[in-house]
């Protein structure tokens, strides 16, 4: 598939991409990414469900929140546009905006799935993502090559050159907002984890370096009513990678949800 622009409609503060019918459905990006990374998802799952697939503050149309934001401001900008209990998706930063969601605000949230979700870095790790989001000035457009190489490897493909494309596009303040946050962050604590009492999906690439499938697995045996699917030879980018294995672990766990 092609990942071109799409209409935006209003919601809330945000703007996002929506479609279809049905149970309410949230998806949530990652940093420096828009709406449409999400694109074989709200194709998949509009045909069932009503899908609203957010630009996150300072990303695609939307605007970036003010000051210096913590993770509890993302998460109140989601949870103001929810009328009723949804299930939310998250991928990478947006699985971390998920699951606060679920711990915050429990009944407007349905369901939570975390796609590669950062749980529990190790030191190294930690001091990788910092020093990233360190380099950031908020000013300039940072390479993503490195970024890119990560995800994707060196080879070209559309996921790739579509990633290249919004995080080119991307608004340095915005991005360097949210990946402040995302490096700050290392993921929820275990305590908060056993007090969701929403289905819980963890799922993540079984090549993913940094989301990697025991965090998944740690976070799933701590929810009471938890699981963990790992998707053979997928990584970070999964949800554009492995688009129609990814969704059809979604449809079944919207199924148990709704």
């Amino acid at each position: 598939m092609t990942w071109k622009i799409r209409p935006r409609s209003e919601c809330g503060a945000l703007a996002a991409i929506k479609a279809g019918h049905g149970p309410h459905v949230v998806l949530l990006h990652g940093v420096g990414l828009r709406a449409e990374a999400w694109g074989a998802q709200i194709d998949a799952l509009s045909q069932s469900n009503r899908v609203t697939a957010f630009d996150l503050p300072g990303h695609g149309d939307s605007a970036p929140l003010p000051g210096t934001p913590e993770l509890m401001d993302f998460v109140d900008v989601i949870a103001d546009t929810l009328d009723a209990p949804a299930i939310v998706i998250g991928h990478s930063f947006g699985a971390m905006i998920a699951l606060d969601l679920a711990i915050r605000f429990p009944k407007r949230v349905a369901g939570v799935a975390a796609l590669n979700a950062i749980y529990g870095r190790s030191a190294q790790a930690q001091a990788a993502v910092r020093a990233r989001a360190d380099s950031l000035d908020g000013v300039s457009t940072a390479d993503p090559t490195a970024t890119l190489d990560r995800w994707f490897g060196a080879e070209a493909s559309p996921q790739r050159i579509a990633c290249e494309n919004w995080l080119m596009s991307a608004d340095p303040a915005g991005y360097r907002a949210a990946y402040r946050v995302f490096a700050q962050q290392n993921g929820p604590a275990a305590s908060d984890l056993t007090a969701i009492t929403c289905p819980a999906l963890f799922l993540t690439g079984a090549d993913e370096p940094n989301s990697t499938p025991q965090m998944s697995h740690d976070m799933a045996d701590l929810v009471p009513n938890g699981r963990a699917e790992i998707i053979d030879r997928a990584a970070h980018m999964m949800p554009m990678t492995h688009g129609n294995r990814v969704n059809a672990v979604l449809a079944d766990f919207i199924g148990d949800c709704a």
